[in-house]
């Protein structure tokens, strides 16, 4: 095989690889950090950490700043973009309590970056039409 037919299946190989939603430079296995914006003067900001795991599972890791300490707030993915949520979860994720939250969801980081989705984070058990904090997932977010 000469050396320009190698290179052209070499690059046909990484094209037929490349997951749909990541730009060319993202690699599916490595984790991405998404900014999480406060909604509604909360006051609350932060982080989510997406890290893609064996078997088409994704950890999220949250971690707000200016939270109410010792208060349980639900956290989700949505559908749709924090400017226009799907408000039907379509992951649920554990609370976060002193800012914090650790999940393993059921779907790939590729599934998540690949369709129009965001983290939501509700003010309250008592009170889940308020949002206090929301970060849009996105292949272009930081590694």
């Amino acid at each position: 095989m000469t050396l320009s037919a190698r290179a052209a299946l070499a690059a046909a190989i990484a094209v037929a690889f490349i997951q749909p939603g990541f730009a060319a430079d993202k690699k599916a296995g490595k984790p991405i950090t998404i900014q999480i914006g406060e909604q509604n003067g909360s006051g609350e900001s932060g982080t989510a950490k997406l890290t893609p795991l064996d078997g088409g599972k994704t950890k999220v890791e949250i971690k707000l700043k200016g939270e109410p300490k010792k208060l349980a707030q639900p956290a989700h993915i949505h559908d749709g973009g924090c400017a226009s949520l799907d408000p039907k979860p379509k992951h649920g994720l554990e609370n976060v309590v002193n800012g914090k939250s650790t999940t393993i969801v059921p779907a790939s980081l590729p599934d998540l970056v690949g369709g129009k989705t965001a983290i939501n984070v509700h003010k309250s058990t008592d009170d889940l039409k308020t949002y206090v904090a929301c970060g849009d997932i996105m292949a272009s977010a930081r590694k």
